[in-house]
């Protein structure tokens, strides 16, 4: 999976969680640019996107992986607005945000990926 997170102490959290529940990290970006190439060139099945990288908004990673076909899920402090106007009915965790609440969400978006 893919981890784009702008806040160093999320970003290793979500890291050292994921892992410990068996999935892979094949990334992981703070910045927009790092985020970009990223989303372009490694290779994963899934994607966790902070709407926020900084100053600078996720969308041209977002489109990036919708390229792809590659499903991927927000995370936002900022709620259903804050999304990119094109991806309103993705999929988004709200933070605060739980390990089993990102961890459901994760599987049900894979598997959907996988049946469709």
């Amino acid at each position: 999976m893919l981890i784009v997170e702008d806040d160093p102490y999320i970003s290793l959290a979500l890291e050292e969680t994921l892992t410990d529940f068996g999935l892979v990290v094949a990334g992981s970006a703070r910045t927009l640019s790092q985020a970009v190439l990223l989303a372009r060139t490694a290779a994963f099945d899934i994607a966790l996107l902070d709407v926020n990288i900084g100053s600078d908004r996720i969308d041209p990673v977002a489109d990036a992986i919708s390229a792809r076909q590659i499903p991927f899920v927000f995370t936002t402090g900022c709620g259903r607005a804050g999304l990119p106007e094109s991806y309103l009915l993705r999929p988004i965790i709200e933070k605060p945000f739980y390990v089993e609440e990102i961890l459901r969400t994760l599987r049900e978006q894979l598997a959907l990926a996988r049946s469709g």
